[in-house]
């Protein structure tokens, strides 16, 4: 399959590296600095010049501030077979973009990053495939993502934002106020420095990602409900209630099963 990649961040520059082994694949990004290290595949300097190349799919790799944009400046010199395709954080809007270009499309999520995660092993990572996608695009991902051995889900687009709330924006929440704690002090303990390190893992991530995860429309919620957590814990702190604590404990302990 003929595949072009829109941005070369990260997440793209991972997709041109995988997918150029077994397709013919090309890539563009406004910074052509991030192109020269590219081989086996074709570098485009302008969007007019995949005129020539006939992508079969796009996937549109940039940042989620720039997707419309990116997908308008390429829209005039695609085939119109082509298959769009995303891999958005957050897909509140994505829907009604593509209804908005009128192309067959197909919208994914993988879940990881290409810097944290042990890229020889993905068993362990997960992708997730949105349902009201083109079923031949859908088809391809299952492919390459199985192939990756990743495990794939089928979301709708507001399942996946609901996921994501769940499942990124509560930890990302802990990662954030645990960080506006921190001080100038040492602090030995073990469970400290895992926190630290995972803390310190999130803020390396792009700012514009981290603020399209925690604006998803589903996180407020998720926030509300630590907030209240949080308060409940307080109030049996300030009454030193054991009975109580022992009992908010067993919930917590039942929550992890």
């Amino acid at each position: 399959m003929r595949i072009l990649v829109l941005g070369a961040g990260h997440m793209g520059a991972w997709l041109v590296e995988e997918l150029c082994l077994d397709h013919e694949v090309a890539v563009y990004d406004l910074d052509r600095r991030k192109l020269k290290y590219f081989f086996n595949v074709t570098r485009f300097l302008e969007p007019s010049e995949v005129n020539g190349f006939g992508p079969e799919l796009v996937i549109n790799a940039v940042s989620i501030a720039n997707i419309h944009e990116a997908f308008e400046d390429f829209l005039p010199y695609l085939p119109e077979e082509c298959i769009l395709s995303d891999i958005a954080s957050v897909k509140t809007g994505i829907n009604e973009l593509y209804k908005t270009l009128g192309k067959r499309f197909v919208s994914t999520h993988p879940m990881f990053g290409p810097i944290f995660a042990n890229i020889r092993d993905l068993s362990n990572e997960n992708a997730i495939i949105i349902k009201e996608s083109d079923e031949e695009g859908k088809a391809f991902f299952h492919d390459f993502y199985k192939g990756l051995e990743l495990n794939v889900y089928e979301y709708t687009f507001e399942e996946h934002d609901q996921t994501i709330a769940y499942s990124l924006s509560i930890p990302f929440a802990s990662s954030m106020v645990f960080a506006a704690t921190m001080k100038k002090q040492e602090a030995p303990g073990t469970t400290f420095r895992k926190h630290f390190d995972i803390a310190r893992g999130l803020f390396s991530e792009d700012d514009h990602l981290l603020a399209e995860i925690m604006f998803n429309p589903y996180t407020v919620k998720q926030i509300e409900e630590i907030n209240s957590r949080l308060a409940y814990l307080t109030h049996i702190i300030r009454g030193r209630d054991y009975e109580e604590m022992q009992k908010f404990l067993n919930k917590l302990r039942h929550n992890m099963e």
